[in-house]
């Protein structure tokens, strides 16, 4: 069978961003594009035809999501039960002990992932009402690790790195934007937002930001479901299946 543009897509990412290096206080990097390829590449094949959608973008793989599962934000139990999503996981090449990649059989639990994912659940009802509306991706398919098994998000690595990184990522955005001619690209988080803005400064997109779902965020904390909501349907995005964006 064919391969899908999208996997075409992400596959050449994983090329790209497997021959970068990184520095301390980064002593592990797991490429989940690599080892958690199969279900990755089901993810994209099942769900990756929603042309025209509104992209949602995240910025990198959390420690007990993609990381885990493949999937953008992929909490273990949402991405395998409601999205359907499973597969075979490998392991990352350099495995660092206090974070390893047990795949679907992970028993913690990506909070970023079941926030974001629950509500679709909660609010779409059904994954295709959701695709039928909405995409997500990550900008960054890296996760880093300092040596403590600190998670170091992109934004903090050296200028250089991120120069050489943020190349493929800006080319692969470009690349899945093109094919998925989303009429909006809604970061998750200003970071996400941000670097969408830059590798898609000569589109005719807009763009839009969400609050991150992340427990590091205090506001997410207080209700990250309603704030989010309110964001978009200031951005004319629907909140339910039916593609109710108004209150």
């Amino acid at each position: 069978m064919a391969l899908s543009r999208l996997v075409r897509i992400v596959r050449a990412l994983s090329r790209d961003v497997s021959e970068l290096s990184f520095s301390e206080p980064v002593t592990h990097v797991y490429n989940p594009l690599d080892y958690a390829r199969e279900p990755l590449e089901r993810y994209l094949e099942r769900y990756g035809n929603a042309r025209g959608a509104v992209l949602l973008l995240g910025m990198n793989p959390g420690p007990f999501g993609m990381a885990q599962t493949g999937v953008p934000f992929g909490e273990v139990s949402l991405a395998r039960d409601w999205l359907g999503v499973e597969g075979r996981v490998g392991r990352p090449a350099n495995e660092h002990p206090k974070r390893p990649v047990e795949g679907f059989d992970c028993a913690r639990s990506e909070v970023s992932g079941r926030r974001l994912w629950g509500w679709a659940r909660e609010r779409f009802g059904a994954p295709e009402a959701f695709f039928t509306h909405y995409f997500i991706w990550n900008y960054c398919p890296l996760a880093f690790l300092e040596s403590s098994g600190r998670n170091r998000t992109p934004d903090k690595l050296p200028a250089a790195e991120q120069s050489l990184l943020y190349q493929a990522c800006d080319r692969a955005l470009a690349q899945v934007v093109a094919e998925l001619a989303p009429r909006l690209v809604i970061g998750v988080g200003k970071f996400a937002e941000r670097r969408a803005r830059l590798a898609l400064a000569d589109s005719d997109l807009e763009f839009g930001t969400v609050l991150h779902p992340s427990p590091a965020s205090p506001a997410a904390n207080r209700g990250w479901a309603p704030a989010a909501e309110k964001q978009l349907r200031a951005l004319g995005c629907p909140v339910t299946a039916t593609g109710e964006a108004s209150a």
